[in-house]
């Protein structure tokens, strides 16, 4: 029985994320698309910012985009789908060496598994983070370890995973740098919270997992956390005044729990964080810049993607 083509897709794949899983999976994945009706454009991204830019050109007549690589290739879709002012739904088919929005969203690592979701599942509406003029899907966040996650090499990811992280962070801790900011958290009812200290990170997050660990976020808020509720999750360590403040940072954080008196979690939909110094930013792993201030506003429920329903 032959099958009716009804609906447009365009399926764009980041080759080389994690370990080219993709490669073998390929033929599959579109024989899946195709058998639910639906007409494929497959495009292999060229280099970084391609699946930005394609995204952002896409014709309107594709009802569907999937999308298989890593965090940092699906927030390339997104910010090009913010980018070009119209929404279409999103499938996401992980394929990086973390993956951390699709542990939050439950979606499979199994490529099978997820590109079934992407056509039996249902749209769950989430919200987006965005950056001055940039935008994020889960986390954005300075200060040490951030430089870790653009500043591994793919092969290291590929090979050691997690591991790959906390042994290009070992290297970082001989010098910690501190920054002091004036944190300015804005609500809707018009509330103004300020926060002036010297921290040594900061993440601001719409996710479950953070680096591959479920329970650091999920331990901080006590569970409490939504991803379409336009609010972040904020969490900022203070500087240790000493090395044994700073061991019990390391400490908390090896357990996955940094609810300290070392640090504030606050949950914010707006945030305004200033410095005398630039303050170099990651935004879903990739290098954002360097800034002296950036404005952080939750768009609200943005963002269209399949998930299992």
């Amino acid at each position: 029985m032959s099958t009716v083509l009804e609906q447009k897709a365009l399926f764009i794949i980041n080759p080389h994320s994690g370990k080219g899983l993709i490669k073998n999976n390929l033929l599959q994945i579109v024989d899946i698309l195709v058998k639910s009706g639906y007409e494929v454009t497959v495009y292999p991204t060229q280099e970084r910012g391609d699946a930005c830019r394609i995204m952002r050109e896409r014709n309107r007549s594709y009802s569907l985009v999937v999308c298989s690589g890593g965090d940092g290739t699906l927030d390339e879709i997104v910010t090009g789908m913010m980018q070009s002012g119209f929404k279409t739904t999103i499938g996401y088919i992980p394929a990086g060496s973390t993956n951390d929005f699709a542990n939050s969203l439950k979606i499979s690592s199994t490529m099978k598994k997820a590109a079934e979701t992407v056509v039996n599942g249902t749209v769950f509406s989430c919200d987006v983070g965005r950056f001055n003029e940039d935008v994020f899907v889960y986390i954005a966040a300075f200060g040490l370890f951030t430089e870790v996650s653009y500043g591994t090499p793919q092969e290291m990811k590929n090979m050691l995973g997690h591991m790959a992280y906390i042994l290009e962070g070992v290297k970082h801790l001989q010098n910690i740098k501190s920054y002091r900011l004036k944190v300015t958290s804005m609500s809707e009812n018009g509330d103004t919270k300020i926060i002036e200290d010297d921290f040594i990170f900061g993440m601001v997050t719409n996710s479950y997992s953070v680096g591959g660990f479920k329970s650091i976020a999920g331990n901080v808020f006590k569970g409490n956390i939504a991803l379409n509720d336009g609010l972040f999750e904020v969490t900022l360590i203070k500087m240790p005044k000493n090395p044994m403040e700073l061991n019990s940072i390391l400490a908390a954080l090896a357990i996955q729990n940094i609810d300290t008196q070392y640090m504030y979690s606050f949950k914010s939909g707006k945030l305004i964080i200033e410095s005398q110094e630039e303050v170099a930013w990651t935004l879903d792993g990739e290098f954002g810049g360097k800034h002296k201030e950036v404005v952080l506003i939750n768009d609200m429920q943005a963002m269209d993607i399949m998930i299992d329903g």
